[in-house]
């Protein structure tokens, strides 16, 4: 009987920059970890590869000036209300003194006291303190700095208000903050929208034309095509941007499919292996101490191969021991549990014996994975190798 189950391995590789042979390195990569781990390839290995470097190695970026003339385009009036920004210096900072290098006045709306993804104004219990309701009150800049304006992000030390109004200022450009969760609130100060939300950017405009907006933009809007040869995202625009330099942002990558594709034939031309492949960006898990959603990018995995589609059709393997084998113990228990296992329905969806398991995609769990095994920082290890994933206690 097999002692190991699933296996994750994050591989080095060279540093990704721009026009580097992506594929030719990934491959090259993962055979020279196999020779040093002495490890086999099987049917329905994984092979992920970060975003990152999938955007660096296409050279897929954009200057602030590139994106600041976007915004004179499509805001002639030179006013505009931001609405729903993240706080986040890496990911907003940039666009922000794009937005601001392309117009003369920003009324930013700010939900509080956190953003969509968590990461907070203020801790939560410093509003039970007041009397305001986040649902339904609105703050001017004037309440918010006499109850919270002296706050700063607990893990950043940042006190984002103060910060975009530097950035904003030092572009020239004039910037006024209100503060509430209702997007139509921007209607009172400005009909010129831009749209900074991620996930619910949709319902935002939606509902931002339906109360009377006469222009509605969004990040996905800005940037889906080439500017004087610049990168483009011709799906997400600037969603999933984050900054390379002090003047230039990195997109999300646009040509990944064709990556994906080509890593899985060179790898059964060399192994003989149906290996799948995947690209995968910020892995959608929440810290509960913290209270971030680590999703900042548009989606977790913008491509992968086919043999990723799908959700896991699990057991809950508690819930057959504690009720169908609660007499039985040892090897006698396992043998029962095994044979469940082998013996499963293709589809288990709305079973008692699946509840309990884990309700997403196979490429937002494995993103996860991903994600929290490369890091962020300074790990080198941009490519994960992941054995394993699909067996279940009956493979053998």
């Amino acid at each position: 009987m097999r002692t190991v189950g699933t296996v994750v391995r994050g591989i080095r590789t060279p540093i990704i920059k721009e026009d580097t042979n992506l594929k030719e390195v990934v491959v090259e990569s993962l055979l020279a970890a196999q020779k040093e781990e002495g490890f086999t390839f099987h049917d329905k290995d994984i092979v992920a590869i970060t975003e990152a470097v999938v955007a660096i190695s296409d050279n897929n970026y954009v200057s602030v000036s590139e994106v600041a003339e976007e915004i004179k385009e499509k805001f002639p009036s030179g006013e505009v209300g931001v609405v729903f920004p993240i706080l986040s210096r890496n990911r907003f900072s940039l666009i922000l003194k794009a937005i601001a290098r392309g117009c003369k006045k920003i009324t930013m709306l700010l939900s509080y006291p956190a953003d969509e993804v968590g990461n907070h104004l203020f801790e939560e219990k410093e509003l039970e303190k007041t009397n305001y309701d986040p649902w339904k009150d609105t703050l001017t800049e004037q309440e918010y700095i006499a109850h919270f304006g002296n706050l700063v992000h607990p893990f950043t030390g940042i006190n984002y208000v103060s910060f975009y109004r530097e950035i904003a200022q030092k572009e020239g450009c004039e910037i006024s903050f209100v503060f509430g969760n209702r997007p139509e609130v921007i209607l009172d100060y400005t009909k010129d929208i831009l749209t900074c939300d991620i996930h619910t950017r949709e319902k935002t405009k939606r509902i931002l034309k339906e109360r009377g907006a006469s222009l509605v933009y969004g990040l996905d809007d800005l940037m889906n095509q080439a500017r004087n040869g610049s990168g483009y995202n011709e799906t997400y625009g600037l969603l999933g941007s984050n900054k390379s330099t002090e003047e230039r942002l990195k997109l999300f990558p646009k040509n990944g499919e064709q990556l994906v594709l080509g890593i899985q034939q060179e790898l059964l031309k060399i192994t003989g292996c149906q290996i799948e492949v995947m690209v995968y960006g910020d892995g959608a898990f929440k810290d509960p101490v913290g209270k971030i959603w680590e999703l900042a990018d548009p989606v977790v995995s913008p491509f992968y191969t086919k043999g990723l589609e799908g959700t896991p059709n699990e057991l809950k393997l508690k819930y057959i021991s504690d009720n169908q084998y609660d007499n039985l113990r040892g090897d006698a228990l396992k043998e029962a549990i095994i044979q469940e296992i082998a013996q499963k329905d293709s589809n288990l969806k709305g079973t008692m014996q699946s509840q309990g398991t884990t309700p997403r995609r196979y490429v937002d769990l494995i993103g996860s994975l991903c994600d929290l095994t490369s890091g962020s920082g300074d790990k080198g290890t941009p490519v994960v190798f992941i054995q394993g994933y699909f067996d279940n206690l009956a493979s053998e």
